[in-house]
């Protein structure tokens, strides 16, 4: 176990990735706004085909979600004859290097509809898993297939239908960017941290355009600095900060927003000035925490590291000093 996995698990944040989406999910239900309850959805076993490289690759909706069919894509990818027979191959070896454990369970078969015009029973499976194949791949045009996955994946599915296809898009996308599934995994924790505070927030008096505010005060308490100033350590423009954030820097955001909700439940926090002080707690209770890591560790938890290519940082960003304890 890494040691921000230990600091995850001591403070009581660390949670599945499967209770974590359906934590998201939840939340999200409660945040579409109504407005959206009219919004047209995709119907059970809708086809559609999409194409790649001018390859057809056909795709059913099934279960909220868009599955892909597994020959067609090895076809597209690979320009193979006999795709059916690459597939079984493929299939076999990552049987028995034990990496399709997981994924076997995920196969399923659906009627669809053929060159023929016929309808055969075919091996599909969602894009998760559809990823997880092509990385299996030896192809040039792997690389390219998992942008454009990531483009037609989620095409046409709205959160009132799936609550839970946001936070898949941002997986898909963390992936091909090739983030570590440790930093996800905090990322998708975090989410829900924010969510949650978020949605108690809105419960009890405090509107949208105060969230910043309270944020701000969290932040400060927990890292010494603001949001803002956050980012200008970073280096960051017009992104989200969280998206760049180390893993300890995202425990211990996660810390002083999960304790600053369960201040406001216990106190029964109602209204701006009440949540404040709320936050500011919160805050202070993972600020003690951050700071009797960096004594450990000799550094500051708050990083200059990002996820940025060289020309899409700020040419000077700011440089942070050293803060002292509170006492």
């Amino acid at each position: 176990m890494s040691e921000d996995k230990k600091y995850e698990k001591s403070f009581g944040l660390d949670m599945p990735m499967d209770e974590a989406i359906k934590r998201i999910a939840k939340v999200t239900k409660k945040e579409v706004n109504k407005k959206e309850e009219n919004t047209k959805v995709i119907k059970e076993g809708e086809e559609q085909l999409a194409l790649f490289k001018n390859k057809g690759i056909r795709q059913v909706f099934h279960e909220n979600e868009w599955h892909f069919s597994i020959v067609d894509v090895i076809e597209a990818i690979t320009e193979t004859d006999r795709p059916s027979k690459y597939w079984k191959n493929l299939k076999s070896k990552l049987i028995k290097k034990e990496e399709l454990y997981e994924l076997s369970n995920k196969i399923i078969k659906l009627e669809m509809k053929a060159s023929d015009g016929k309808y055969y029973s075919t091996e599909v499976v969602n894009v998760e898993t559809l990823f997880r194949i092509v990385q299996s791949i030896p192809s040039k045009k792997a690389e390219p297939f998992k942008k454009w996955l990531a483009k037609v994946g989620y095409e046409r599915i709205q959160e009132i239908q799936n609550p839970e296809i946001g936070v898949k898009r941002a997986i898909l996308q963390w992936q091909i960017e090739g983030r570590t599934e440790d930093w996800i995994d905090a990322r998708i924790r975090s989410i829900v941290t924010r969510k949650e505070l978020t949605n108690e927030w809105k419960n009890r008096g405090v509107q949208d355009k105060e969230y910043g505010y309270l944020t701000n005060i969290i932040s400060c308490e927990t890292f010494g600095i603001d949001v803002s100033t956050h980012k200008k350590v970073k280096g960051l423009k017009n992104h989200s900060l969280r998206d760049h954030m180390t893993d300890l820097e995202l425990i211990f955001t996660m810390l002083g927003e999960k304790s600053t909700t369960a201040i406001a439940v216990s106190s029964d926090a109602q209204g701006l000035n009440e949540n404040a002080e709320a936050a500011k707690a919160g805050g202070k209770i993972a600020g003690g925490a951050a700071r009797t890591l960096e004594k450990k560790l000799g550094k500051r938890i708050v990083s200059s590291d990002n996820f940025l290519s060289g020309g899409n940082r700020i040419s000077n960003p700011k440089q942070l000093a050293l803060i002292p304890d509170k006492e």
